[in-house]
């Protein structure tokens, strides 16, 4: 990355702070909130988390070499110090000063959503890339910039690391980049001082409610992405999914121009003719006096939608419709996205990330579509999270399964059989049995599978860690899948 040199001063213009202690003309280098990662010459913002309070770090970030801090109340320290009300909320626009801004450099999307963000945001690079476009994006599966990947913690990282990657994408000369925005992110300010030429909206479903407490504030979180796209409303657009309720809400909240898609109401991009088939979706789209034919290689109705928000960005966005429609057509592989494990076993074995009851019924909808024998299902739930989805998620399990698996996801610092017991509930007169080790339960499903047969591993999807306790430890339901069937005599690709 480009050496950053700019002095407080430069930083703090337009923004709004309190007041400043200290030398306003000092030179800074870096910004973080991590105490840990101090370099010399950065500025370190006291952030007051939820378990921590930055400000008692202070002192060691002086020590480490911070030149400058940014605090929520003045500090016994010799340095410049830079005072804000909110420090969570005002890092994001002072990380973007420093970095010089390079969203408005970047043809920038942010896809929110409960469902569908990961799978989205691969399309999207897909469809620049097919246009001669360098491409960057940052989510779930971590960040990437033009063939380069890096590992990531978060759907959306903190402030200060989104900035600092959209400056080495800049610098690397990317046109567009396309981000996962969640809403945590947007509630803590993580995307403050990103500005977006495009945001796409997938769907509203229950999920974070042990975070938000209820879906109108989860509703509220997801909006602040539209209502945030006022920098340039003529050349900003919305992509908005017309089937979904919160549609006309977000339309009141967005401050730019927004197109619709949709497959049962009316929109601007209107799915007809819609084919599901174990290849994947075929479908028309009409969309300004237009009609095209749309393949995209992944079964289910969920990839009807996820493909016409790609599309419906790309038309609108300016790319050519050959060039949208090769994308769509020729994207490889999203992991642990109903993605297929095969190793020449007579059954199917599916692993996906559905983790929230709307997304785990679109996902056993489509795998009940494409099997002939018995749809057997493993999930859990993940521990230190929403209680109140538990037997949702055991209710839809138990209604499209012939059998369910009940196990271990996450369990975090609550206790595994706890939370099976928060599922048991939904499960009533379903087929299940409970198996807490995670393992253990794949064994299970696969070794009672034949043919015709589909074994669904959901929860996980991509993850190669399970979380017990504090303790993070490697497991990756993919391998485990492989090891089960290798034991079981299946070793073919």
């Amino acid at each position: 990355m480009s050496t950053i040199k700019k002095t407080l001063k430069d930083i703090i213009a337009g923004s709004d702070i309190i007041g400043i202690r200290g030398d306003a003309g000092i030179e800074v280098s870096g910004i973080t909130h991590d105490s840990r990662k101090i370099e010399q010459g950065d500025i370190f913002v006291c952030i007051s988390g939820f378990n921590t309070d930055g400000h008692d770090y202070a002192a060691n970030a002086v020590q480490a070499g911070a030149r400058a801090l940014v605090v929520e109340r003045y500090l016994d320290l010799d340095v410049p110090q830079i005072k804000v009300k909110n420090t969570r909320q005002a890092v994001g626009y002072l990380a973007a000063a420093l970095y010089d801004y390079p969203s408005k450099k970047l043809e920038l999307v942010g896809v929110t959503g409960t469902n569908g963000k990961t799978t989205v945001t691969y399309l999207v690079e897909e469809i620049a890339r097919r246009e001669g476009k360098k491409t960057g994006l940052i989510g779930t599966l971590g960040s990437r910039i033009n063939d380069l990947s890096f590992p990531g913690q978060h759907t959306t990282p903190e402030a200060t690391e989104i900035q600092k990657l959209l400056r080495a994408m800049v610098d690397a000369g990317v046109n567009t980049a396309v981000m996962e925005v969640s809403s945590h992110a947007l509630s803590l300010g993580r995307v403050n001082g990103c500005i977006y030429r495009a945001g796409i909206f997938t769907n509203l479903s229950q999920d974070h409610l042990d975070y938000h407490h209820n879906m109108q504030a989860y509703l509220e979180a997801k909006s602040l992405l539209f209502s945030g796209m006022h920098q340039n409303p003529q050349s900003q657009f919305a992509v908005l999914n017309g089937d979904d309720e919160a549609c006309q809400y977000l339309q009141q909240k967005t401050a730019c121009r927004y197109v619709t898609y949709a497959i049962n109401n009316q929109a601007d991009f209107k799915a007809y003719n819609v084919k599901l088939s174990a290849q994947g979706v075929e479908f028309e789209v009409g969309y300004n006096g237009h009609r095209a034919r749309v393949f995209y290689p992944v079964p289910g109705k969920f990839s009807v939608y996820n493909a016409l928000a790609a599309f419906t960005w790309g038309i609108t966005a300016g790319y050519k419709p050959d060039a949208v429609l090769t994308a769509l057509q020729n994207i490889k592989g999203i992991p642990g996205r109903f993605q297929s494990i095969r190793r020449g076993q007579p059954f199917l074995v599916i692993v996906d990330y559905a983790h929230t009851p709307d997304g785990l019924e679109n996902v056993l909808a489509t795998a009940k579509e494409i099997t002939s024998g018995r749809l057997i299902t493993v999930f859990g739930c993940g521990g230190d999270r929403d209680r109140t989805k538990r037997p949702l998620m055991g209710k839809v399990a138990g209604n499209w399964s012939d059998y369910v698996v009940v196990t271990s996801d996450n369990p975090r610092t609550e206790d595994p059989q706890k939370i099976i017991e928060d599922i048991i509930p939904g499960l009533e007169n379903a087929n299940y049995k409970i198996m807490p080790d995670r393992r253990e339960a794949i064994v299970h499903a696969c070794s009672i599978a034949t043919a015709g047969d589909t074994v669904l591993i959901a929860g996980k999807g991509h993850e190669d860690y399970q979380i017990i306790g504090k303790e993070k430890i490697h497991f990756d339901d993919r391998e485990e899948v492989k090891k089960a069937l290798r034991r079981m005599g299946y070793v073919e690709e």
